[in-house]
């Protein structure tokens, strides 16, 4: 598998038969698939047998030439700028950023939003759109309601409130192409209701930010201390709305506190709009659950998740829960767009949500992914030492800090050249502060996140 002669999709002997060839015990093979099994390098398909579904990526080929560089997007309402060349995170990152970091080779990747896509349960999504084929009318492969299948709207209000204290009838939900597109729709909302910006955290989410200033709206910066966004700093910027990640604050970890979630609730109730992304809230592992903000407040708030960190980015479905007024507009946002979602991925979605599939593939990934976040704890305590972990109880990454002699884009830069992965905090950040990395350990072994972490600690000393 590690030098290619086992590609992606191919089958490994049997049990039986690779200990015979190998003259070992069965028991030793059994536990060695077990072991890339957990890894989720490969894959138990029953009458299929043992099947590759990820392997170690090669040693990264010096690129042909200079890697594009972004240039820093402003907080201005225009919208990101074009990239240039040079180191890619020389600059600051421009409306490519996350492209270019995709195409740039690497042997570990560990940047954050990643789920572990080796995990998705494709035999129960064939299952599933097999049955919904089978029972599927003709008139299903029409048109479908612009907002959303009837069916996944209702499963979705169903998940809502079995996952995240919310509730809602299903014709208040409104089926959409994931958070980015959520926020597209709105832009056009927004703006004809009179708003000129959307305050965002800081650090907050680089893309969310970048969505809102292509839809030619400012991001002022409102920053983020340990019980989540400083809404005394909100009311001073004078912004009439604010995008949050109340449950899982990214890239911080911060959880809003009680205290601050009910200074949030004056500020809505004296006329500020609230966007509540809520990107990854059910991937728990050490703290009880949070109830979504959208549980205390329904009528100043539109709500955004999506299945893009339960099952894979690439089904592009997701949802959103408007206020009342603004759900007309964004359903003609939505009809006008592109006439609405996909109706068949959409049922098959659905169906896993109403036999309980989606729960049962949570619980999995939930012990997947505790297991490889103390794999990157222990590897950051062992190669970055006097480095302070935030936001290990939930989600899918790491932030990590570290004092600040380095720039943390030099050390991002010198982690590629290396063959590593990942984000610089300073990414994230409108405003000065510490640097650090933000590390995504969801999609990667633990093996690859200890070697990966060894990296940065080599490179850190290096560049000190």
């Amino acid at each position: 598998m590690a030098d290619g002669r086992l590609a992606v999709g191919q089958r490994l002997p049997s049990t039986r038969v690779l200990a015979a060839e190998l003259q070992v015990s069965r028991g030793v093979v059994t536990e060695a698939y077990r072991r890339l099994s957990e890894d989720g390098q490969v894959e138990g398909r029953r009458r299929g047998g043992t099947v590759v579904v990820a392997v170690p990526l090669a040693a990264p080929r010096a690129p042909a030439g200079p890697l594009p560089t972004p240039r820093p997007a402003r907080a201005t309402g225009r919208r990101p700028e074009p990239a240039r060349s040079g180191p890619l995170f020389a600059g600051g990152p421009g409306a490519d950023a996350f492209d270019a970091l995709r195409a740039a080779p690497a042997r570990i990747d560990l940047v954050p939003g990643q789920p572990d896509l080796s995990a998705f349960p494709r035999a129960a999504w064939l299952r599933a759109e097999r049955a919904v084929l089978s029972e599927l009318s003709t008139e299903h492969l029409g048109y479908g309601d612009p907002r959303g299948a009837p069916r996944l709207r209702r499963a979705v209000a169903d998940w809502l409130a079995r996952n995240r204290g919310i509730r809602v009838e299903p014709q208040e939900v409104l089926i959409v192409a994931g958070t980015a597109q959520a926020l597209t729709l709105l832009h056009p909302v927004l703006r004809a209701d009179g708003l000129t910006g959307v305050a965002v955290e800081d650090p907050g989410s680089l893309g969310t930010r970048q969505h809102l200033q292509y839809g030619g709206l400012a991001t002022p910066p409102v920053p983020v201390d340990e019980e989540g966004l400083r809404v005394d700093v909100l009311r001073a910027t004078g912004a009439g709305a604010v995008l949050l990640t109340p449950a899982h604050q990214f890239p911080t970890g911060v959880v809003t506190s009680g205290e601050r979630r009910r200074e949030l609730v004056r500020w809505a109730a004296d006329g500020g709009l609230i966007l509540e992304d809520d990107y990854d809230a059910e991937h728990r592992y050490d703290r009880p659950p949070v109830p979504a903000l959208r549980a205390l407040l329904a009528e100043r708030l539109c709500y955004m998740g999506s299945v893009s960190k339960l099952l894979a980015p690439a089904l592009r479905i997701g949802w959103m829960v408007p206020p009342p007024r603004y759900r007309e507009g964004l359903t003609d946002a939505k009809r006008f767009t592109d006439l609405g979602n996909a109706v068949l991925p959409q049922l098959v979605l659905a169906r896993l949500m109403e036999s309980g599939q989606l729960e049962r593939q949570l619980r999995l990934l939930r012990g997947r992914h505790k297991r490889r976040r103390d794999a990157m704890i222990d590897a950051v305590a062992a190669h970055l030492p006097g480095a302070v972990v935030h936001g290990a109880a939930a989600g899918l990454h790491l932030t990590v800090t570290y004092a600040p002699q380095v720039p943390d884009t030099a050390l991002a830069d010198a982690a590629l050249a290396r063959g590593v992965k990942c984000h610089p905090l300073s990414w994230h950040r409108q405003l000065p502060g510490r640097p650090g990395l933000v590390l995504g350990y969801a999609a990667s072994p633990p093996g690859a996140i200890a070697e990966g972490v060894a990296v940065l600690g080599r490179a850190l000393r290096e560049l000190s």
